[in-house]
């Protein structure tokens, strides 16, 4: 879509097995190969079991592929030590989960405070963007309250907030609005297409959900370890 020397994340050539015991080694990816621009939102699409949180984790410099590059924002960080990679996930990566994983005993603001306190933001600049968010998302006067007196929506717009606080260059999402009913999913995924929009950050977002994956820019299929145009 754009110059992939210029992407915001590459994935060159990612291969990743694990061994199954009397199974052997089972190969999830097979010489993957994905390129994410600048601004674009990509739906992951995958049959269960296909390797789609494999992938996830690798992309996010959770795991490590066998073969292969993980490129961010132009620097390799295939064989970076795991200092280098924590510093990258602090800074150049935001994510979000099918459930919030908020911590239950820090309010909403809280909960977004945190990680930029983590990465040396200091108290009241922190302060200011966790109520800036939150306003974004319409949850300013929820600010002070915690997860237990939120709804699953209101919790997963936290989450969403939480994942910008550092203001990554890359979201990576699995399944965000796979623990919420219909109305509410609908909701709170436009919450999130506005929040990647506006601050114009690089998005691939897993999803069973092919009506909402097809509001995304493109939709990529994992199949058979490879990744394919939906």
């Amino acid at each position: 879509m754009s110059d992939p020397q210029s992407a915001a994340l590459r994935l060159e050539g990612v291969s990743k097995s694990y061994n199954e015991g009397s199974a052997g080694a089972i190969e999830v990816l097979r010489g993957l190969d994905l390129t994410l621009a600048h601004g674009e939102v990509v739906g992951l699409v995958a049959p269960s079991g296909a390797g789609k949180s494999t992938l996830l984790h690798i992309a996010g410099l959770l795991d490590t592929p066998d073969r292969g590059r993980v490129v961010l924002a132009g620097r390799d960080l295939s064989g970076a030590s795991e200092r280098a990679r924590t510093i990258a996930r602090r800074r150049d990566l935001g994510f979000v989960y099918q459930f919030h994983h908020l911590l239950p005993e820090f309010s909403a603001a809280e909960n977004i405070i945190l990680p930029q306190l983590a990465n040396a933001v200091p108290q009241r600049a922190a302060e200011a963007r966790a109520l800036a968010l939150l306003d974004r998302v319409g949850l300013a006067p929820r600010a002070a309250h915690r997860p237990a007196e939120m709804s699953g929506g209101e919790q997963q717009r936290v989450a969403f907030c939480r994942a910008l606080a550092n203001a990554p260059q890359v979201l990576l999402a699995d399944e965000p609005t796979g623990n919420l009913d219909p109305a509410t999913s609908d909701l709170v995924f436009g919450v999130l297409m506005g929040l990647v929009r506006e601050t114009g950050l690089s998005a691939l977002i897993a999803t069973h959900n092919l009506d909402l994956a097809a509001r995304m820019d493109r939709v990529v299929r994992l199949e058979d370890g490879r990744l394919r145009d939906a």
